[in-house]
């Protein structure tokens, strides 16, 4: 267990705090989708409540080193400052922390609050060379006291301003980094039986590690999505033109022998809508998983499927979920996505999402607030499920 801001006194006390505002902005500057900034807001809005004097950071896309004006925090500050009902006094300068930055940092007042430029216009931020990111860490925490992460989507990253930092203040937790911490982490060691695990995504690859953690603990695997068709094929499927990670349909094929042998049942789908072309308009027809027409590609789960994964889920005691079913962006190949959201939220299971575009699509068929919860970090959600330590993690202080 690792130490919260509840766990420590932060009156009066100066704290930074690495928050993920990595918000999607349009053309004009202006704040597409809040949900970063609102997950921020407990911590922040009980740091102010405290008396502690509340210096914000964060990234924002990826600038490169540069202080490149589409990657400014300025619209950040805004949105903030509207959400706080109190201004959230900020400077954008190419070097993050100036003189009059460090000026309004000392000066701050007990619930003040301020928030720093885009860590990346740095280039120390992300240096794969941790000797080279210190100075940056080091000028980050010469504005405070304490250092407070609670940006869990960039966690599984050793970067100056989430875990280099640490190395010069005290180190703890955010509400957020709290929450992540103890729903995944239950899922992990202490979940509610029948344990259902659903992945998606396209390439099998890049849920090796993931797939090899799980089969240690669910006590049923859903698969589908882009990453099907590997595994139809290891069984000898016709897969027509579906996306095929071709270089691991033999690994695929272990990892069904090695769910057998551990008793795990590992469900692959049972029909495909297919179509002729990666296209939402394109001419469409639901086939049995290994009758797949040669000139098709599947990019959705049939409705036998979706039946299926949907008594699973009914039954089950946690769902961990990441990866979409089908291209779900398109409104013909949305179905099987959008229905296992809804086995989800009508199930009384522990609910877990991991993130990425399994996120987005609860949210886009504004069922967020039907599941346990939503993590807000896609990468970091899956290495924490790997069981990898996560850096922003590891450097707080144990309980």
């Amino acid at each position: 267990m690792k130490k919260t801001i509840k766990d420590i006194d932060v009156g009066g006390k100066a704290c930074i705090v690495r928050c993920d505002f990595n918000v999607p902005l349009d053309g004009d500057g202006n704040i597409t989708d809040d949900t970063r900034i609102a997950a921020a807001l407990p911590t922040i809005e009980y740091l102010i409540s405290e008396g502690a004097k509340v210096v914000l950071c964060s990234h924002l896309g990826r600038p490169k080193g540069e202080p490149k004006p589409e990657f400014s925090l300025a619209p950040v500050a805004k949105e903030l400052s509207a959400k706080l009902g109190k201004e959230v006094w900020f400077k954008s300068v190419p070097e993050v922390i100036d003189s009059e930055v460090k000026a309004k940092a000392a000066s701050l007042a007990d619930g003040e609050v301020m928030l720093l430029e885009n860590t990346r216009y740095r280039k120390e931020e992300d240096a794969k060379d941790l000797a080279v990111q210190e100075p940056f860490a080091k000028e980050l925490a010469s504005l405070a006291d304490i250092f407070v992460n609670d940006a869990f989507g960039t966690a599984h990253r050793h970067h100056a301003s989430t875990a280099g930092i640490a190395d010069y203040l005290p180190a703890v937790s955010g509400f957020l980094i709290e929450k992540e911490v103890r729903y995944l982490g239950e899922a992990l060691t202490d979940p509610k039986r029948p344990y259902v695990a659903i992945l998606g995504g396209a390439k099998v690859s890049d849920k090796i590690t993931v797939i090899e953690n799980l089969l240690e603990k669910v006590d049923t695997l859903l698969i589908g999505g882009g990453m099907a068709y590997t595994f139809l094929k290891a069984k000898g499927f016709e897969i027509g033109t579906s996306i095929l990670d071709s270089e691991h349909v033999g690994l695929a094929g272990e990892l069904i022998k090695k769910a057998d042998d551990k008793g795990v049942a590992l469900l692959l789908p049972v029909d495909i809508k297919a179509a002729e072309a990666f296209e939402n308009d394109s001419p469409t027809g639901v086939y049995p998983a290994d009758q797949i027409p040669a000139d098709r590609m599947g990019l959705d789960i049939g409705p036998d499927t979706i039946s299926l994964f949907a008594e699973k889920i009914a039954s089950a005691g946690t769902v961990f979920w990441n990866g979409p079913m089908g291209v779900f962006e398109m409104a013909n190949f949305a179905l099987g996505t959008k229905a296992v959201a809804e086995a989800l939220a009508g199930s009384g299971a522990v609910t877990v999402i991991g993130g990425g575009d399994s996120a987005a699509a609860v949210e886009k068929f504004g069922l967020a607030d039907r599941m346990t919860h939503v993590s807000t970090g896609g990468g970091a959600s899956m290495e924490f499920i790997e069981g990898k330590a996560l850096p922003g993690i590891a450097v707080l202080q144990d309980k």
